[in-house]
This record gives structure tokens, C-alpha cells and sequence, in this order.
């Protein structure tokens, strides 16, 4: 079964971010190549065929919220969750949308950038039964800036091992996944435990149960744009597609 809906991260102080444009200091509304990244996330998840987008808000919640209202052109159904920790790690956030989740969802940062390829691919997937999918890139040499990137040791199509720091690997985590409410049971296993969590320890569970798959965008097109050299690099790449 395919996502319908989509869940959005939005929720963190994007600090790495600051000082790249004099119209805004909040990530999710930094222009790349004149749209923002909130608007090119919602028509993303659109393309992916989300009729239900849900976006977890935190650090300016009410801006972010207010433009990406002012600028969402579909016909996807928004909802907002407000995360009132957003200081703690963004597992937290993606247990905040938990109300609206109840089947397959496409999960996604808001300060990701995919080509209409690659939501379509993610779209038609279907996870895991009491699993989840990354979307991953295998192309290393094509990575920009690959000591930030979250690296990932693939076996048999799942996923043996991920971490930004692990030596061995054989692919690339692009922030795009295709889940079932088990990621939200493994995160909620681990806030109550710790008091936080991190996506990265929910897709641990996962792995060490062998419920982690991965799928190959191929030649498709993705970007985090986390600092201002690489909202650069991801305006460079978007020209080339245009």
C-alpha cells in the first residue's frame, strides 16, 4: 500500500543556515532558486501523490506556519502540529504528528530538495510490513560535502548499518522515507526510555529487526541544504534540471 500522506519536519532552529538570505532567518522559508523550501517540500510531497500533508512546527511556528499557508498551490489537505520541545532531537517531532498517522507515510525534512523523479519513485513504494524504506543514493562521489552526510551500509536491501561517522558503507541516507506507524512504536519505545529521540535511533530499531530497507533513486536528483554552501550547490543542481 502506498503513502497518502506526507509528514514534514519543520521544527528546528536550521542554525547552519543563518546569514544565507536577507529575507528570512527561518529555514523552512531560506529561498532556493527563488522558491522556498517550504513551498518546494509541499508540491513535493504532492507529486509523490500525499493527500494529506502534515508539517511539524516548533522554532517560529506561527511565521512558518502563516507562509507556508500563503504559499501551498494544491490540493493536499495541511495540517500543523506545533512540537513544543523542538530543542530535543527530531524524533520528537515525528512522534508529534503520531494523531494524524494511521497507515504508510512519506517522511521528509523541510530542508530537503528532490527532483518530481524521486517523490514519484518514493510515492509508489510500499514499505515493510511493521517497517520502513530509506531512500538512498549510490552514487558517493556525486555527494556534496560527504564528511556531513549520513552514511549507510546496505545488505540485501536493508539497511546494516547508518551513521554520519561509520567507516564502512555503501550509500548515502537522502532524508526521504517511506514508513509504517512501527517507526512511530520504535521512537515512542525510546523517548520513554531516554526522555529524547532521534530519527536515527527509530531507524535503528528498525534495522537491528531487519525491518529497514532501502530503495536506489538511480540517477534522481536530492539535496540537503543545511548551510549556505550547499543551498549553492543545490541551486546549481536545480539549473542543470531546468
Amino acid at each position: 500500500m502506498s503513502a497518502r500522506t506526507g509528514v514534514v519536519l519543520a521544527a528546528g532552529f536550521g542554525s547552519r543556515l543563518e546569514g544565507a538570505s536577507a529575507e528570512t532567518t527561518l529555514k523552512p522559508l531560506t529561498p532556493v532558486a527563488g522558491v522556498p523550501l517550504i513551498q518546494r517540500t509541499l508540491r513535493s510531497l504532492e507529486v509523490a501523490g500525499c493527500e494529506r500533508i502534515v508539517v511539524v512546527v516548533g522554532h517560529g511556528a506561527d511565521e512558518v506556519e502563516a507562509a507556508a499557508r500563503s504559499v501551498h498551490e494544491g490540493g493536499a489537505e495541511l495540517r500543523f502540529v506545533v512540537n513544543e520541545r523542538y530543542d530535543l532531537a527530531n524524533g520528537v517531532s515525528v512522534l508529534a504528528a503520531r494523531e494524524w498517522i494511521d497507515g504508510p507515510f512519506l517522511l521528509t525534512m523541510a530542508d530537503h530538495v528532490f527532483s518530481d523523479d524521486v517523490m514519484r519513485l518514493a510515492g509508489s513504494h510500499s514499505p515493510p510490513e511493521h517497517g520502513a524504506t530509506l531512500l538512498v543514493d549510490y552514487d558517493i562521489d556525486g555527494v556534496f560535502d560527504l564528511d556531513d552526510a549520513t552514511k549507510v551500509l546496505e545488505a540485501q536491501g536493508r539497511i546494516a548499518d547508518i551513521g554520519k561517522q561509520i567507516a564502512d558503507y555503501n550509500c548515502i541516507d537522502t532524508g526521504l522515507f517511506v514508513c509504517t506507524p512501527a517507526l512511530l512504536d520504535a521512537l515512542a519505545d525510546v523517548y520513554h526510555e531516554r526522555g529524547d529521540a532521534s530519527l536515527s535511533d527509530g531507524i535503528g530499531h528498525l534495522a537491528t529487526a531487519g525491518r529497514m530497507t532501502v530503495l536506489d533513486i538511480g540517477d534522481g536528483f536530492w539535496q540537503d541544504v543545511d548551510t549556505p554552501a550547499m543551498l549553492a550547490e543545490a541551486e546549481r543542481r536545480l539549473a542543470t534540471l531546468s
